[in-house]
């Protein structure tokens, strides 16, 4: 029996309320491509980016463009004898490249003075060379782009290079004079502005053929003779020249400290200098140069290698590296690429210029801090200058001495120590009595 019996209701008075079905959930099935864990993640939405099917990703895009290779004839401009070859060729959608060869534009020609009859006749008669030779010559120099070697290889009599050089340079040169209005317009020309020595390059050649004929035994020779010559132009310098070295120094040190500090006095401490920032003396340049002409031959880059080495003797590994970052950062190169006597000279030059800087660097920084250690210690250590400033609240607090203790608390601390230990302390307060102790 339930409530609806005792009230007299029937039991379907109500409608019964019918449950909708829910529509069965569409499984969808993973793509391919995509991992469970990612797939898990996004719950089967719609991902924000258009997603390509894996299927896809495989599949070759439809070919644009029909490419095919085909054996074709081409000609070149560079070839004066319309010489014509075959080479394959691609092809797109059956229609072949035209133009030029593509690698006809690498073919550079030396452009060969040429000479008339009556030039030759009014400036370039030689009684060393006839007119056949000369125009063999040209012709050759033309066709092998100046390259000597093969140029002496083909001429017909017996020329050395040097000679063919030469020639070729010196009649260069008289015809530019003579076709120029003035010698001013041509003066800059290379051929006019250097001139061809032929007793040097022999001379170089020769020297260059006898360094590299050289045995080991030889090289080893050479070194030794080297560190002797260097230790025996050492032991000549007189002391005289290093110790006017070191005092032009010392002195021209003291002159900086006293334009830095005027009022302060001048201290022998302050006087001296770091070792690294003393100028080197030309000892080292002597010796090697010394060392140098005592060789039969050298070649200029181990020169300039030696020198360089005697350059940075007085300067550290750090300082040296520091000296080759400032010439990069320059646009300098470590070594000069045509290392003529001029060139070497000015890169010396530059070399101990920069190590002068950067010496000149770390003694203002040396100065600078002991300059600021010495303001600092001059502040602390001035009498009457209190070290601790005073606390805000403890302006206004006035010190009033204790008669009874004032000046007995040290000598109480004293007495305590002397005492054994468990002995009360004169000044402690007695302890209170309490009512057990009645």
């Amino acid at each position: 029996m339930d409530a609806k019996d005792i009230l007299g209701l029937p039991k379907n008075s109500f409608p019964s309320l019918e449950k909708k079905s829910r529509p069965p959930k569409e499984s969808q099935r993973k793509p391919d491509g995509i991992s469970r864990e990612v797939y898990a993640l996004t719950g089967g939405l719609a991902p924000l980016m258009p997603s390509i099917e894996a299927s896809q990703l495989k599949k070759k895009p439809p070919p644009l463009e029909k490419i095919t290779w085909q054996w074709l004839p081409f000609t070149s401009s560079a070839r004066k004898d319309n010489l014509q070859l075959f080479h394959w060729v691609r092809v797109v959608n059956g229609v072949p490249p035209t133009g030029d060869y593509s690698f006809a534009k690498y073919n550079k020609a030396v452009d060969v003075i040429k000479y008339t009859d009556e030039e030759y006749d009014k400036y370039l008669t030689n009684p060393m060379w006839t007119k056949e030779e000369t125009d063999q010559l040209f012709d050759l120099c033309e066709r092998f782009d100046l390259r000597f070697v093969v140029i002496a290889d083909r001429f017909p009599s017996s020329r050395t290079v040097e000679e063919l050089k030469d020639r070729y340079y010196s009649v260069s040169r008289a015809i530019l004079v003579a076709r120029a209005p003035s010698s001013g317009d041509v003066a800059a020309h290379p051929l006019v502005k250097e001139l061809y020595n032929v007793s040097q390059e022999m001379e170089r050649k020769r020297a260059l053929s006898m360094v590299l004929s050289q045995t080991r035994q030889q090289e080893r020779r050479d070194e030794e003779v080297l560190v002797e010559a260097k230790r025996i132009a050492e032991s000549r310098i007189p002391p005289k020249v290093v110790e006017e070295s070191h005092l032009a120094a010392s002195n021209a040190g003291a002159e900086a400290t006293e334009r830095a500090v005027p009022s302060e006095t001048v201290s022998p401490s302050n006087v001296q200098l770091p070792s690294m920032v003393v100028p080197p003396t030309l000892s080292d340049n002597a010796s090697t140069l010394a060392s140098l002409r005592m060789l039969r031959v050298y070649l200029r880059t181990y020169a300039l290698e030696q020198m360089v080495q005697a350059a940075n003797s007085s300067a550290g590994l750090r300082t040296i590296k520091r000296v080759e970052q400032t010439l990069q950062d320059l646009g300098v190169n470590l070594k000069p690429r045509v290392p003529t006597k001029a060139v070497c000279a000015e890169h010396l030059e530059l070399r101990k210029e920069i190590l002068t800087w950067l010496n000149l660097q770390k003694q203002v920084q040396y100065k600078e801090a002991e300059g600021s250690s010495f303001r600092d210690g001059s502040y602390g250590e001035t009498p009457g200058t209190p070290k601790h400033l005073h606390r805000a609240g403890d302006q206004d607090r006035t010190f009033i001495p204790d008669a009874m203790n004032f000046g007995v608390e040290r000598v109480g601390k004293k007495d305590q120590k002397r005492k054994a230990p468990g002995a009360p302390s004169a000044h402690k307060r007695p302890r209170k009595l309490k009512a057990t102790d009645l």
